[in-house]
């Protein structure tokens, strides 16, 4: 008999919840095939088979498990179970015949005996009652009905048990005032691993740092005109799409380098200043959200950044992506534009000291060379760590990042959006 063990998902992480099973006690597995999925801090994970047998769980799901705990047993000795035949019974063998369905609507009922007629077939007959309808005054059974309570969910306070009016209206818990008779249902689920971390990580980033917000708008009308001009090519070149993530990543680059305390930390009573732009990207994933980080983005291309965010994007949604994939970044970005957010302060990533907020590009109307003109428009927003970054840095950084974008083809290509894009 083979236990299988809780491997380690990462460093620091010494407990895991089994989120979800997909195998029951008594099937036989085969060596690699995944048996559960299991959610830590950071991820959720794939549990493989480690050898072929009939399994027999030892954990329930939604139950949190030590790293090393034996969380199901492998039968290694037993036999796999045989196809199933798919031969055509011969002859002598009679298939058997499925009864065809009920009418809907019955045919008239031969006649009963004379002073006899059955309940089941008298419309007007009254239901006898279940014990959950005993007890019930008429008000309350009305309630109960259109609510939808099962009876015997409901304390009576009524003489002997009875169920009264108000017994049915508390238990359909009204909000305040008159209810209105309509269908009150709720449900209840524990939230997984994941999304507790980040609730915790969320309020810690809250409390325990020193965050101010910054604005700024962003004309994209160049952007624009490069990914109407390039973007087919590129497209078509490198497999990939040229979105608004490379210009925004490359243009984080350059402002980071132009004000590295926005790429610093706090540790401690240190301060940790990297000379590398990892750059975490906000996705989100079937479990929650998630932060893949874009390792070295200062040594990548626009063809780098657009095929790095298409990958991580992919395994965070897939629910493929690793810890190492997420662990580590020194500046965040997080677009909530694709969900149609105009603006936000967006929440610092701890123990990071900025994140950038994109949001949705909007037609407005905006001053150039003196004159009014319609114009793409997006406001963008940098939350900081005051702390560790003062007003000057991070309004540089934001009017840096917004000049980058406004003009890309001198500040992020070099004057040659050919070779930038490499086609």
């Amino acid at each position: 008999m083979l236990e299988m063990k809780v491997p380690s998902p990462g460093e620091s992480i010494t407990e895991v919840e089994i989120a979800r099973w997909l195998v029951k006690t008594g099937d036989y597995v085969t060596k690699d095939q995944a048996v559960a999925e299991v959610d830590s801090d950071k991820a959720t994970l794939e549990l493989p088979a480690e050898a072929s047998g009939i399994i027999t769980l030892q954990a329930e799901e939604g139950e949190a498990v030590k790293v090393g705990q034996v969380v199901c047993l492998i039968d290694t000795e037993a036999k796999a179970p045989a196809a199933p035949s798919l031969a055509v019974p011969s002859s002598s063998q009679p298939v058997k015949q499925e009864a065809p369905a009920p009418p809907a609507v019955p045919t008239t009922p031969a006649c009963p005996p004379s002073g006899e007629r059955r309940q089941s077939e008298s419309p007007t007959a009254p239901a006898s009652p279940t014990s959950g309808d005993r007890g019930l005054s008429p008000a309350a059974r009305k309630i109960l009905a259109e609510r939808e309570i099962p009876a015997s969910t409901v304390v009576g306070t009524g003489k002997g048990g009875r169920i009264t009016k108000n017994d049915a209206l508390k238990a359909s818990k009204p909000s305040m005032g008159t209810p209105t008779g309509g269908v009150r249902r709720e449900t209840r689920a524990k939230m997984s691993m994941l999304r507790r971390k980040v609730a915790e990580r969320l309020v810690s980033a809250k409390n325990e740092t020193a965050m101010l917000t910054t604005f700024n708008e962003v004309d994209m009308t160049a952007i624009y005109q490069l990914r109407a001009e390039y973007k087919d090519a590129f497209k078509e070149r490198h497999n990939v799409s040229l979105g608004f993530m490379s210009f925004f990543t490359l243009a984080v680059v350059r402002a980071l380098k132009l004000f590295p305390d926005v790429n610093s930390m706090i540790d401690g009573q240190d301060k940790v200043t990297y000379d590398f732009c990892d750059i975490s990207i906000a996705v989100s994933g079937p479990k929650g959200l998630m932060v893949p980080v874009i390792r070295n983005a200062e040594n990548l291309s626009f063809r780098g950044v657009e095929a790095e965010v298409k990958r991580l994007a992919t395994r965070a949604r897939d629910g493929q992506i690793t810890v190492d994939e997420m662990t580590g970044g020194t500046f965040t970005i997080t677009n909530g534009g694709v969900f149609g957010s105009m603006l936000s302060t967006p929440i610092i990533n701890p123990p990071q000291s900025g994140i950038l907020g994109m949001h949705n590009i909007v037609d407005r109307p905006i001053v150039r060379n003196g004159q009014i003109v319609i114009a793409p428009v997006m406001y963008v927003a940098l939350s900081y760590d005051h702390r560790i970054i003062d007003g000057r840095e991070s309004v540089g950084f934001l009017v840096a990042v917004k000049e980058a974008l406004e003009n890309p083809i001198e500040l992020l290509m070099n004057g040659n959006p050919k070779q930038a894009l490499e086609l």
